[in-house]
């Protein structure tokens, strides 16, 4: 099969293929939403739905290999061209971020939180950093809707909250948020990291010795959590996350939930 037969097969949905560089594209199942990414390059690529994998599928052509004289400067001006994406991604992201104000946002009122975040243009804002650096922002509208800034680098990056105590590893800001209440009724100390995907756990897990990685009750964050093989929490409820969890059971119920977990990392 073909690339586009391929990236279909795994609910991508591409339409006009652009080549040399990875894409972001919506998703049979999540078709509002760019839940997918692919890069094509000729005779291989490579796909990924966020929804269902926890790293990206490869792909092969199985017509005959034919070398490409202008190989080496297609990629040369690759990597100039994503460099200069993410720079300017970089740049806007510190642009939103400092004309940004601290207020209540109807999406953390949602997740039923009544503290201020980061809004810009009636958008959540959540900072990204590598090693203390902006490097782009996730977006979420009222509604829930999230999205990365246009090149910006996402493996790698998180947004952390807290600076002393256990590090515990989360997809999302809501759970971010859940955990961090939770801790404080334990009283405590935690450093948290939202990481934005399941894959990118992965890659800020690598960071840490041991940490607590707390995931969702679905196929793709159970075999992230048994991937990254610290101790982890997960609902007992499919489809369910720390925040989810904390809604139906109440903060005191969750909390006491995390303890074996920090019992297991004092050991």
């Amino acid at each position: 099969m073909d690339f586009n037969q391929f990236a279909e097969m795994h609910g991508l949905m591409i339409g006009s293929l652009v080549m040399d560089r990875w894409v972001r594209v919506s998703t049979q199942d999540k078709p509002n939403k760019k839940n997918g990414s692919y890069i094509c390059e000729g005779m291989t690529g490579a796909i990924i739905n966020w929804a269902v994998h926890d790293k990206p599928i490869q792909w092969r052509s199985r017509e005959p290999y034919r070398p490409d004289p202008l190989a080496q400067a297609k990629k040369e001006k690759q990597i100039k061209e994503r460099e200069e994406r993410q720079s300017k991604a970089m740049n806007r992201a510190n642009y939103i971020i400092e004309n940004a104000v601290l207020q209540t946002h109807k999406y953390l009122n949602k997740k039923g939180f009544q503290s201020k975040g980061l809004v810009w243009n009636n958008l959540l804002v959540i900072p990204m950093r590598i090693n203390d650096k902006i490097v782009g922002c996730q977006l979420i509208d009222p509604e829930g809707s999230k999205r990365f800034l246009t090149g910006q680098i996402t493996k790698g990056a998180s947004f952390k909250m807290g600076d002393k105590g256990v590090n515990i590893l989360v997809e999302g800001m809501a759970t971010g948020l859940s955990v961090r209440r939770a801790m404080k009724e334990l009283k405590q100390n935690a450093v948290i990291h939202v990481c934005f995907s399941a894959s990118n756990m992965i890659e800020i897990s690598k960071n840490f010795a041991s940490a607590i990685v707390v995931a969702d009750c679905d196929d793709v964050g159970i075999n992230t959590a048994k991937k990254i093989g610290f101790p982890y929490w997960v609902s007992d409820v499919r489809g369910f996350d720390f925040n989810d969890a904390e809604k139906k059971d109440g903060t005191k119920s969750v909390s006491q939930s995390l303890l074996g977990l920090l019992k297991t990392l004092q050991v």
